[in-house]
């Protein structure tokens, strides 16, 4: 009996929520800790941008931000998003899709090189395209030769995007796809679908969250990338500079209210891209609760 108590007693113990072990002064000093280094590093920075970028008024930041120049790398940044952001969700979902639902030769090095981005200084990256591409570069004298412009324009651009960017998607999908196994798409199989049919009615909705989330992340990056897009764009004024290369230019000229109020548009977009993230979170969070309300 004292045995089977002292079982019962340990079960219980290891079953008890961890806060449950810690007193209330250790839960309050690393609550504390969490927030003052958020505070620091996150929430003081933003505030300043804000502070600096109306330091002059209403008038002055908004002619910052309607500023021919400006404009021009909103748009750019907006469009490299806007082509980046979908080859990339293509990629990621067939990448995916491979690599968690068939066994084949290679899987483990496509991994790796979906991987490579994270491993790879973005600043690197964007040398290599123009190595490839650039007038002295291992394809440039065939392209100027055509009168194809990669290096210092829009493709340039979009390529060095897309390439420090494409691991978002895949990643996000992998592990959620292999958790998923196989067995509904075998099922669906089975009972006479396509291929098409099986990844439209079975596959895409068991993934619709995190291929959501892995677009967020991805576009997220593609309208903050700055080292890759700096090495291929040529820093054109109003050509091909993005909003991160335009508060570059700004502040280094010294205009430190309009690059702040530049920068501002940028925390904008970060903003709405959190709040959009959190948004399918809960979603996602409320679709999960209901699935183990349904099966139970």
């Amino acid at each position: 009996m004292a045995g089977a108590i002292h079982a019962h007693l340990s079960d219980a113990a290891s079953n008890r929520p961890a806060h449950a072990t810690e007193s209330r002064g250790v839960r309050i000093a690393l609550i504390t800790a969490a927030l003052l280094f958020l505070a620091l590093i996150i929430l003081l920075p933003l505030i300043s941008v804000i502070v600096e970028a109306l330091s002059q008024g209403w008038r002055v930041y908004v002619e910052s931000i309607t500023e021919k120049d400006a404009l021009s790398a909103l748009r750019l940044t907006l469009i490299t998003a806007a082509i980046a952001v979908p080859l990339n969700t293509v990629f990621g979902i067939a990448a995916a899709w491979a690599i968690a639902k068939f066994k084949f030769r290679g899987k483990n090095v496509l991994i790796t090189l979906i991987d490579l981005p994270f491993a790879v200084s973005p600043v690197i990256s964007g040398l290599i395209f123009v190595l490839l591409f650039g007038a002295q570069g291992l394809l440039g004298p065939w392209l100027a030769a055509h009168d194809i412009k990669i290096i210092f324009a829009l493709p340039g651009i979009v390529l060095a995007t897309i390439f420090v960017t494409f691991p978002f998607v895949a990643r996000e999908l992998i592990p959620l796809m292999q958790t998923q196994g196989v067995q509904e798409e075998e099922a669906a199989a089975t009972l006479g679908a396509k291929g098409w049919q099986i990844f439209w009615r079975v596959t895409l909705p068991n993934i619709k969250w995190g291929l959501l989330y892995g677009i967020i992340l991805c576009n997220a990056r593609a309208m903050g990338e700055f080292g890759a897009v700096s090495v291929v764009s040529g820093h054109i004024r109003g050509q091909t500079n993005t909003l991160p290369l335009h508060v570059e230019i700004l502040y280094n000229e010294y205009q430190f209210t309009a690059s702040f109020a530049v920068a501002s548009l940028l925390v904008l977009l970060a903003l709405v891209t959190l709040v959009v993230k959190a948004i399918v979170e809960w979603k996602s969070e409320q679709r999960s609760a209901g699935s183990e309300g349904g099966t139970g």
